[in-house]
This record gives C-alpha cells, sequence and structure tokens, in this order.
C-alpha cells in the first residue's frame, strides 16, 4: 500500500476546498554509499546541497566518477568519507586513458577519499568555482594527481593535499605533476598544506594559467626523480614551476619549500610577470634553488642552500631583498636536515606533520615548515 504522509493527505483536503497550495521547499537528501554503483549514481544524480558519505573500503568504478550539476555557495554539493572511516577509490579497473574522478561544476565539497591508480589523472576540475577540497590524496597515477584547469576556474581552494608517485608510463615521465594548474584562468584559487613528492614531472606546475594563483604552506619534493627505470626519462623535476607558454602572470609562494627535486626549487618558467616568493626554502634541488632569470620577481626573505646550480639565478628585473644571497643577509642553521618526519601522518585536522626538518627558528628568513 502506498502510505500518503500528513502533508498529502492535507494538500488533497485543501485543493478540494478550492484553496491554493503551497508547496514546501525540497530538502536536500543525504545519501550513504557502500558500492562503486551506488557511487556513481550518487555523484550524477546530485543537485545542491546533496550530502553524498561513502562507507570503507576500496571502490573500482568502471567509467569515470563524473558530475556537471552545480551547488550553491549557501547549498554545496558535498562528497566525503562517512565519519573517519577509510575511502579509496581506485582506477584499476577503469579503461586506458580514463580519469577517476572528473567535475564540470560549481560549489562542491570534496574530501577525506584517497583517488589511486588511475590510468591517467586522478581528479579533474574542469572550469570549476567554489570548489573545495580538504584531505585528499592523489596517488600513484598516470599523469598529474590533481588538475584544475579550463577558464573560469575561480575561487578554488586545494587544502592539506597530498599527490605523489605520479608517473606517466606513455611520455616517460613528461606530464605528471603532483599538482598541474593549466591551460586556463581564473581568480582566487589557493593551494595550502598540500605535499607534492616523489611525482615523475613537478610538483607543482602552472603551465599556460593566464591569472595569478596563490600557494602557501606547501612542501614540494623529490620529484623528477627516475624511481621507474625509464630508460628514455623525461620528466623536470622542478618542486614549483611557475609559468610557461608566453603568460605573464604574478603567481604568489608564501611559506613553503622544495628540496630534492631533480630539476630548480622554485622557477620562473619563462614567465616574465611580477612573481612573488616570500619566506620559502630550497634546499639540495639538483638546479638551482630559485631560476628567476627573465622575470621582474619579488623575492623576498628566502634561504638557499646546497642546491647544485647555486643559489640563485636572477636577472636584472628581479628585485631581492632580505634572501640569504644578497649582501648582510646571514644564513641561519638548519636544526635539521632529515627529511624522515615529513613523510609521517598528518595532524588530525589534516595539517603537515610536525618537523624539525629545515626549520632555523627565524622569524625573519626562510619556510617555517608547518
Amino acid at each position: 500500500m502506498r502510505r500518503i504522509s500528513t502533508f498529502t493527505a492535507l494538500a488533497v483536503t485543501t485543493a478540494s476546498l478550492g484553496l491554493a497550495v503551497l508547496a514546501t521547499p525540497a530538502h536536500a537528501a543525504t545519501v550513504v554509499v557502500s558500492n562503486s554503483t551506488d557511487l556513481t549514481n550518487a555523484i550524477k544524480n546530485a543537485t545542491a546541497g546533496t550530502v553524498i558519505q561513502v562507507r570503507a573500503g576500496t571502490y573500482y568504478p568502471t567509467a569515470t566518477l563524473q558530475s556537471t550539476a552545480n551547488g550553491t555557495s549557501s547549498a554545496p554539493i558535498t562528497l566525503t568519507a562517512y565519519g573517519s572511516e577509510t575511502v579509496k577509490i581506485d582506477g584499476s579497473s577503469l579503461p586506458s586513458g580514463s580519469w577517476i574522478f572528473k567535475l564540470t561544476a560549481d560549489y562542491w565539497n570534496v574530501s577525506n577519499l584517497t583517488f589511486q591508480n588511475s590510468p591517467d589523472s586522478a581528479v579533474v576540475c574542469q572550469s570549476c568555482t567554489g570548489t573545495n577540497w580538504n584531505n585528499v590524496k592523489t596517488i600513484n597515477g598516470g599523469d598529474s594527481g590533481f588538475t584544475l584547469t579550463g577558464d573560469g576556474t575561480v575561487n578554488n581552494t586545494v587544502k592539506n593535499l597530498d599527490s605523489y608517485g605520479n608517473y606517466d608510463a606513455a611520455t616517460h615521465g613528461e606530464n605528471a605533476d603532483g599538482v598541474a594548474i593549466k591551460f586556463g584562468s581564473g581568480s582566487g584559487n589557493l593551494v595550502t598544506g598540500a605535499r607534492l613528492y616523489n611525482n615523475s614531472d613537478d610538483g607543482i606546475d602552472f603551465w599556460s594559467f593566464s591569472t595569478p594563483v596563490t600557494v602557501e604552506h606547501t612542501w614540494s619534493f623529490g620529484n623528477g626523480v627516475n624511481r621507474w627505470s625509464d630508460s628514455a626519462f623525461a620528466g623536470d623535476g622542478n618542486g614549483f614551476k611557475l609559468g610557461g607558454d608566453g603568460e605573464v602572470v604574478a603567481h604568489v609562494i608564501n611559506n613553503s619549500a622544495a628540496w630534492g627535486n631533480a630539476g630548480n626549487g622554485f622557477t620562473e618558467n619563462s614567465n616574465t610577470g611580477a612573481l612573488v616568493l616570500n619566506r620559502t626554502t630550497a634546499y639540495a634541488n639538483s638546479k638551482w634553488g630559485y631560476y628567476f632569470a627573465t622575470s621582474s620577481a619579488k623575492l623576498g626573505k628566502n634561504l638557499a642552500v646546497s642546491n647544485g646550480g647555486g643559489s640563485v639565478s636572477k636577472g636584472s628585473a628581479v628585485t631581492s631583498s632580505g634572501n640569504n644571497w644578497d649582501s648582510g643577509i646571514s644564513t641561519p642553521s638548519f636544526i635539521s636536515t632529515d627529511a624522515s618526519t615529513t613523510y609521517n601522518a598528518r595532524s588530525s585536522s589534516g595539517t603537515l606533520p610536525a618537523t624539525t626538518f629545515l626549520t632555523t627558528g627565524s622569524t625573519t628568513i626562510g619556510a617555517t615548515m608547518n
């Protein structure tokens, strides 16, 4: 028997009396999923305000999880693990060349999920506005781990991301970055608290993105090292690649560190814009700590130590002040050069693990490593 709600019965009675019937506001659903089919459908059918909670386990979708449905600023769509449960979404069953998760949508909050073993990029947010990504992992994929791309990429926040082990075998490691913010434009995009490491190409890459992006409290290390025994390996291995493709743009990097990368720690990558780097550290990168030969970058309070090419390569348009390569600025000693603690688990709130690695106690120069 079909049960009639109290409201339905009241509406029928009211209508029979010739009175107007007012619709009740829709209530967004909370959907709890525990298998790949239900996860696919929940993402596909989400509407503003929908909350999708994913139960513990490893999920193996057979097609890219994707949506074009928009939330709103007051009623975002939420995709998250159920409570504190551990959720892994694995791309091993996807067709060659597939992404695990693609959004072409606005106002989504995605948190506490791991996307692993993707045939291609793990997560791609295309022309998204107002998305928030928190405590997400993109690991061991076949191209860049996490990607923002397209025009209209506005006010997105990537917080406490771990992206590592990504390698594009077909192109010998030339393309797989930890974070790729490429081929697009849009203001207000922020990366904070990320760990980007052991990727075949760069830690973070802003190739052909024409609007400033801000990065803070982010570590990029061990990128561009041939860990895959690829005889034609082509990864660049920059920690922070801040331009390319002729774009002139003033990206901002605050309180971040690059170490042990096969290329430069921080590089303009032919971006001639007024890049801003403040209180960053470059340590033991194979090439330059800071490579800014053609830009009008503003470099302030940065610290470069033990980089293979030297501390800095800077052109005449660079403003350099308070860095340890500048006259009268001393180089403080590191409390520790043992990086092992940087691999530790994040705090319960998702922030970077506590470490003394590359810390100096200085309040005036270098990354604080938190």
